[in-house]
């Protein structure tokens, strides 16, 4: 297994948090961009019917657009403008006709300010939480460690019955030269069969147990003896090569290290204030036509 990836796949995945955010129309499909007001204010982009519009927000918008992949311009900020316009005007008439009270759409904008909130608390607890250089260096020997100090190059024919494999290491006794022929003819991996069984250079760790132990024991231009059981069928395993693994010195993996850490310490303090909260969940109603019952909940108590 690639040293990369297997920091990689070492990460945890944490959900990512929705932030509702605006995005610039393209150039050719708005309509012109309002007249800048005259003359301008500090601090402030455009007003619509005297409420302000803040370059802050115009640069969050062009951030947002430049890391999407838009080129930053003049005519791009105008359009954000013009855009933001346009929503404020439609929002503030939404908010007069009493758009903004109905339960569904309280629980939208409840939710999106809950979702940038949150965010926000992620994005300053990795401010503040910086990974010192102390646990990057143990989690690097931690994972240099765990890799083998070795990969090999190897061929195999992988088969359903152990009657078959014992009939393929009886033809290589006879002819170990055919053991690519015999590869495209009998084995049922996918991956290597029309490569003659090839599975190229591999940490033997990241194979099933039984196959990286049976490769281990093998001598260079070798074959297996005797069928290899796993969870896949049986395997005859042909050793073409090995070498001594470079593993990645530490400068060149810190970055996907600290990121890790941080989000394992991140993980560990969300689920240590989960585990604070009181949370209950109610059970789903009944189904129409069941007998109605009063509505129960089920209550998580709060940690000690």
């Amino acid at each position: 297994m690639n040293v990369i990836m297997y920091l990689k796949t070492g990460a945890l995945m944490l959900g990512a948090v929705s932030v509702l955010t605006l995005t610039a129309c393209d150039a050719a499909k708005t309509s012109a961009p309002a007249k800048p007001a005259t003359p301008a204010k500090p601090g402030v982009a455009a007003t619509v019917n005297g409420t302000a519009i803040s370059d802050s927000r115009v640069d969050l918008m062009l951030k947002q657009s430049a890391a999407q992949g838009q080129p930053v311009s003049p005519e791009l900020r105008a359009n954000i403008i013009d855009n933001l316009a346009l929503q404020m005007i439609v929002a503030k008439e939404a908010t007069k006709k009493g758009l903004d009270k109905p339960a569904e759409v309280a629980d939208q904008l409840d939710l999106a300010k809950q979702s940038i909130l949150a965010r926000a608390f992620i994005q300053d607890y990795f401010k503040k939480n910086p990974v010192d250089e102390k646990a990057l260096t143990a989690e690097y020997e931690k994972v240099k460690a765990s890799v083998s100090a070795t990969e090999y190059k190897a061929r195999h024919i992988l088969v359903k019955q152990e009657s078959e494999a014992k009939d393929i290491i009886a033809k290589l006794n006879k002819n170990p030269k055919a053991f690519e022929a015999l590869a495209k003819e009998k084995s049922m991996d996918p991956g290597s069969k029309d490569n003659g069984g090839d599975l190229g250079w591999f940490d033997p760790q990241g194979m099933v147990p039984e196959f990286g132990a049976a490769v281990a024991k093998l001598e260079k231009g070798k074959f297996s003896e005797e069928p290899v059981k796993t969870n896949f069928g049986y395997h005859v395993i042909w050793l073409e090569d090995s070498r001594q693994k470079q593993f990645p010195p530490l400068a060149e993996v810190k970055p996907m290290l600290e990121q890790q850490l941080q989000q394992q310490n991140l993980k560990k303090l969300l689920d240590e204030m989960k585990s604070k909260a009181k949370i209950v969940i109610s059970k789903p109603a009944a189904p129409a036509g069941a007998a109605a019952e009063a509505p129960k909940t089920e209550e998580k108590p709060a940690a000690k």
